[in-house]
């Protein structure tokens, strides 16, 4: 049979019910358009997952957990060393937060070749000052530069540069919820209390925005000095120790390594 009388064959029946390839036609496009629609909101909803948990969670972070004292005056009595004791409402160590060592600790990290990179932070509870009113927050100390080379710290910063956090001293990226509820503006002074009761004074350069509100009604970032400053701590205060690892799957492993290499805390992605 010839093409010609194929195609002649196929456009006859199209013709012979076409009110029924109209309705065919037309659900097959939805279908299709409806497919691709779903293909592009989850490939979306993905990139959004990756950038707020992948890109911004660090694979491993080393830290110091306040956590009750394990050893109890009772267990160290000869009389009672061969007995269960329970003691009950057993406070905290007074541990300190900061890093031993903390230098030693990430040269060792940056020489293992595992390690993608190294990313110091200080953290600090304090309040926003809304005249009378104290909003409650939590100021990030982070290096700039490591930060947005590992953690892509500057695609959640706009309306200002992240770098200027290292060039401009006592400066502040406010979260976008702490931005809005202060009728904060960009080159604006803001003051914020530790929960020591020191006041500062910190210039507003720039917002972060997540894409979760109840992170960024309280979050806001500075350098690691400024941060330090806050707390009344020297250049050598650090609480969190972020790596980033080449391979993710190694997380649990290392992370149990590197708790026991350092004697500290350490949690996995």
């Amino acid at each position: 049979m010839k093409i010609k009388h194929i195609y002649e064959i196929a456009w006859a029946l199209l013709l012979a019910r076409s009110k029924q390839t109209l309705v065919a036609a037309i659900g097959v496009t939805f279908s299709v358009a409806f497919f691709i629609s779903l293909l592009g909101f989850m490939e979306g909803l993905n990139a959004l997952l990756d950038g707020l948990v992948l890109n911004r969670t660090p694979h491993v972070r080393l830290y110091n957990d306040i956590r009750p004292s394990t050893i109890q005056a009772i267990d160290l009595h000869k009389e009672y060393t061969e007995s269960h004791n329970f003691v009950h409402s057993i406070k905290p160590a007074n541990a300190r937060k900061e890093i031993y060592n903390v230098e030693a600790i990430i040269n060792s990290l940056k020489a293992d070749p595992r390690v993608l990179g190294v990313a110091p932070k200080v953290t600090a509870q304090a309040f926003y000052n809304l005249g009378a009113i104290e909003l409650n927050g939590i100021i990030n100390g982070v290096d700039v530069d490591e930060e947005a080379r590992l953690f892509n710290f500057q695609e959640y910063v706009f309306e200002g540069n992240h770098l200027e956090l290292e060039n401009t001293p006592n400066s502040i990226i406010l979260g976008m919820g702490v931005a809005e509820k202060m009728l904060a503006k960009k080159g604006d002074i803001i003051q914020v209390t530790t929960i020591n009761g020191e006041q500062f004074s910190l210039k507003v350069i720039g917002f972060f925005q997540s894409g979760i509100a109840e992170f960024d009604k309280v979050q806001s970032y500075v350098s690691l000095a400024t941060c330090q400053k806050l707390l009344g701590k020297q250049s050598n205060y650090i609480s969190d120790i972020q790596i980033k690892l080449k391979d993710m799957n190694e997380a649990p492993a290392l992370a149990k390594e590197y708790a026991q290499l350092f004697n500290i805390d350490a949690e996995d992605i």
